[in-house]
């Protein structure tokens, strides 16, 4: 398939795959059904109309608000839809049409739900992190047996074990990494590993470096203090995608550093 075909169709993918998370988005934590009842407004309970559920579009198409009741809409829903197709398209460049690229779509879409729900409740949901684990090996299954990696996946397997004893210790520190963080830790791992170990290092420490600098700027403009709860699994999930793009240029400066060429 031709670069540019590959990117659109994954850029329409994304944006139906965004509609579909901000529903996971909204219910999950609620516990509430993913199935029933259908999209309606959560201020007056009318089903959303179908041509008012098209990706982006539909907000614009209501300008923000709802067709019945008029209440607003949050800006949120078209910004994951846009931001899904986005990062979909960004994947698809990097991987093109290779026996990783659904394994690596999948994270992007549950990178995005787990990022907002943290950011929302403070929370990494099991019923996503916990059955990401049979997927990612589910899609990962193909690359081994057609790519015959077999290396890759065995290193997947290691990356993913040490992150779970390094973040499993962390949380033994009082105040320290809460238990979403470290069941989320091994499955970015397994696809950290995959690529390569420079991209675990890479990773983990953009994740603490993301996470740092945030909460630097947040007590530094007092929206934050020492006491607050800061959700750590949005830094976890930009440092790996930080890494799944650029691992190789970061790493090999990190290193022009430590040894200088004379």
């Amino acid at each position: 398939m031709p670069q540019p075909l590959l990117l659109g169709v994954v850029a329409l993918l994304g944006l139906a795959v965004g509609s579909f998370l901000n529903v996971v988005i909204h219910r999950v934590p609620r516990g509430e059904s993913l199935v029933r009842p259908g999209s309606h407004c959560p201020s007056c309970g009318n089903e959303v109309r179908n041509r008012h559920n098209v990706p982006v579009a539909g907000w614009l198409l209501l300008r923000g608000r709802c067709a019945d009741c008029r209440a607003p809409i949050s800006a949120r829903y078209p910004l994951v839809e846009a931001g899904t197709a986005a990062l979909f398209v960004a994947v698809a460049a990097r991987f093109g049409w290779s026996w990783e690229l659904p394994a690596y779509l999948y994270l992007a879409a549950v990178a995005i739900a787990l990022a907002a729900i943290d950011l929302d409740v403070l929370r990494l949901p099991d019923q996503i992190v916990l059955p990401s684990y049979g997927v990612a090996a589910l899609l990962f299954l193909p690359a081994v047996i057609a790519g015959h990696s077999w290396d890759a996946a065995l290193r997947a397997l290691l990356a993913a074990a040490c992150l779970y004893v390094f973040y499993r210790g962390l949380a033994l520190v009082p105040r320290g990494m809460g238990g979403g963080d470290v069941k989320l830790a091994p499955l970015l791992g397994l696809y950290l590993g995959w690529l390569g170990w420079s991209s675990v290092a890479v990773g983990a420490f953009a994740g603490f470096f993301l996470g740092g600098l945030v909460a630097a700027v947040l007590m530094l403009v007092k929206a934050a203090g020492r006491g607050s709860r800061i959700p750590f699994g949005p830094y976890m999930l930009a440092g790996s995608f930080l890494a799944v793009f650029a691992a190789a240029p970061i790493s090999d400066w990190y290193v022009s550093l430590l040894f200088p060429t004379v």
